[in-house]
């Protein structure tokens, strides 16, 4: 085993702690390779897997998000112009919230500070959908190469997204109250490295009681489907003889609200149990950036007809990725 491996395999992947489990629940009576036990197993396993990478994560990506408060985050954006704007700004969503209701409300206070319209839409579909988070996740689950061309579509889709929405100039489709809010510059006071610590162990704590039920039910769901759904039915619906599941899984995903830990082990689940790469890759990307709650916040600071182009190009956006991922599959996993 080569040192990648390792890393991906027992350190991000944890599968000595499968190992553990197992054997812990087979000197209790349960046999993991029967339905029941096998449900505990997956449970248990993923739920602690889970939460040791998000509080980590967590704790990290919040102190490198110490460096960039909002304040300093419209400086940078404001440097630069046309599509380098627009890469920075979908760069900058990857150290910010991890869901897009958290990233709903810098979306607005960048857009009252008069950055381009294009720009903060960058941002916002990058923040939930591509953060540094789910790209150690990915890899846990996935492996490195399905995780690095993830984000970096991901990336592109909010690029290209943005450039769109800055095109056909929708500044009238902005909210008046977000317009007229103006912009309060207070300047952030410098930090140091014990007060980041502690700003990055409360991020972590804070998250942690947000993200946990959402980790529970969707580990709850992914031990269901991994252990009681027949994969007949799994690969009907979203296997490879259905060539709409890609769309299916895109729709399913946007009326649900989690974020990317609480997905990860559904999109687990349906790929053991014969789903595509990419049709599971949809709808993770649906749920994380096109979540009805999400949409429904962000109404109330634009219009219908830019949300319905933001919804629109965003789900343009993930279906051509998923069947790409589809079409790419036999090379990646």
């Amino acid at each position: 085993m080569g040192v990648w491996d390792f890393i991906q395999d027992q350190v991000l992947g944890m599968k000595w702690l499968n190992q553990l489990i197992g054997m812990g629940l087979s000197a209790i009576g349960l046999d993991v390779n029967e339905r029941i036990g096998g449900s505990v197993q997956f449970f248990i396993y993923d739920v602690l897997k889970i939460t040791v990478l998000l509080c980590v994560l967590i704790f990290a990506i919040s102190y490198i998000q110490s460096y960039f408060p909002p304040e300093r985050s419209k400086r940078i954006l404001g440097r630069f112009h046309g599509i380098w704007a627009n890469i920075i700004s979908a760069l900058l969503g990857t150290v910010t919230p991890f869901c897009s209701c958290s990233s709903i409300p810098l979306f607005i206070g960048f857009t009252s500070a008069g950055l381009p319209l294009g720009v903060t839409f960058s941002f916002l579909i990058s923040s939930p959908m591509v953060d540094l988070g789910s790209l150690v996740l990915l890899i846990s689950i996935f492996g490195a190469k399905v995780a690095i061309i993830y984000v970096v579509l991901g990336l592109v889709i909010a690029v290209i997204g943005g450039t769109i929405i800055e095109k056909l100039h929708m500044e009238k489709h902005i909210e008046n109250f977000v317009l007229t809010a103006g912009s309060v510059d207070i300047e952030s006071p410098n930090l140091t490295m014990k007060e980041r610590l502690i700003y990055a162990k409360e991020q972590m704590l804070d998250t942690f009681k947000k993200v946990f039920p959402y980790i529970l039910i969707g580990v709850g769901i992914g031990a269901l489907i991994h252990n009681w759904i027949p994969e007949s039915w799994v690969e009907t619906v979203l296997g490879s003889n259905n060539p709409f599941g890609v769309i299916l899984a895109t729709i399913v995903g946007v009326p649900m609200y989690a974020d990317i830990f609480g997905t990860i082990p559904v999109a687990e689940a349906l790929l053991a149990k014969g789903a595509q790469l990419g049709t599971v890759l949809s709808f993770m990307m649906a749920v994380t950036t096109l979540s009805l709650p999400s949409l429904i916040m962000l109404r109330k600071a634009i219009k219908p007809k830019l949300l319905a182009l933001f919804i629109g190009v965003c789900a343009i956006g993930i279906i051509i990725v998923g069947y790409l991922f589809n079409a790419l599959q036999f090379i990646l996993i």
